[in-house]
């Protein structure tokens, strides 16, 4: 099942734009949430299936997605995608990808060459092939005048200078090679450690363990609250049991840690939940309840 779409909806002074490139099926259960067991699914049936579970063939249902804020002005672009075309031999549902983000961009009233600042909550393949674009024949940044604000600590381990994450993906050096270093070579690259401010109302912090340089990024707006984890969470699963990681938990003990650390905050202030994958609607609000924690209502996006 393929879905390009576009949904808004404006919290504070923050317009959020969701640009999703892919929604459907994908790995099975035990391939995406190893930890989670099998009755987990069954037990939760009822709000899991369709937009995040496939129970005929037991397959976590995902979305490829990239959000947009608009936000003093200026235009901000959260994690970019798998990028068109790319060489990925080693991740095979990644491999040669068709989806064109500048395309859905612009479908969604967003002019690359007026994007202002690119986060990449980490550097995994699905988030930052959309990074580049190809041109004469060599990879530049896709996005001409913005400043592409990278974890330092997630550069440090895909790069070269530690062997392109020693294996840790099967496609690190190609990922590194054709959607981040361009960047560098471009002198638009920003790194950074710990936290950084984008604006007044927008932060990056640092939420290690899926890989090392792992990122949140938190909207505070008047009395409306955010917060864009990237690939903390991959299904509303691991919201019930914070322990449980994703197969790709590079450091499964300290990605629990951040996950259940930014989760309990997130119940405590009220933050929209928004993970990078989620299906359906894309976000939820957190509570606590029965001794942790429970989904509250799914965010409303409103349409293009």
């Amino acid at each position: 099942m393929t879905n390009t779409s576009v949904q808004r909806v404006v919290l504070g002074e923050v317009e959020v734009i969701r640009v999703v490139e892919w929604h459907g099926p994908f790995l099975p259960t035990t391939g995406l949430v190893p930890d989670a067991p099998a009755e987990v699914w069954r037990d939760n049936e009822d709000w899991l299936a369709p937009d995040h579970w496939e129970p005929g063939s037991d397959r976590a249902v995902l979305a490829v997605q990239s959000w947009v804020l608009r936000s003093e002005g200026r235009t901000v672009l959260i994690d970019t995608g798998v990028g068109k075309g790319r060489e990925r031999p080693g991740s095979p549902p990644f491999h040669h990808w068709r989806s064109d983000l500048p395309a859905l961009l612009a479908n969604a009233g967003v002019d690359p060459r007026e994007v202002d600042v690119v986060v990449n909550t980490h550097l995994h393949v699905d988030h930052v092939g959309g990074n580049t674009v190809a041109a004469d024949g060599e990879w530049v940044p896709a996005f001409p005048r913005a400043r592409y604000l990278i974890p330092a600590a997630d550069d440090r381990f895909f790069g070269p200078d530690n062997a392109y994450g020693n294996g840790a993906q099967a496609d690190g050096r190609a990922v590194y090679e054709d959607s981040v270093a361009p960047v560098h070579r471009a002198g638009q690259a920003v790194l950074w450690e710990n936290e950084y401010r984008i604006d007044e109302h927008l932060t990056l912090e640092a939420a290690p363990g899926h890989t090392p340089g792992s990122s949140v990024l938190r909207l505070a707006s008047g009395h409306d609250r955010a917060v864009f984890v990237g690939d903390l969470l991959h299904s509303p699963v691991q919201l019930l049991d914070p322990s449980c990681n994703s197969a790709a938990c590079l450091a499964p003990e300290q990605a629990a840690a951040s996950r259940g650390r930014v989760l309990h905050r997130a119940a405590d202030e009220r933050e929209l939940l928004v993970p990078a994958h989620f299906g359906g609607a894309g976000a939820v609000e957190v509570r606590r309840g029965n001794g942790g924690l429970t989904l509250g209502p799914w965010a409303s996006f409103g349409p293009q």
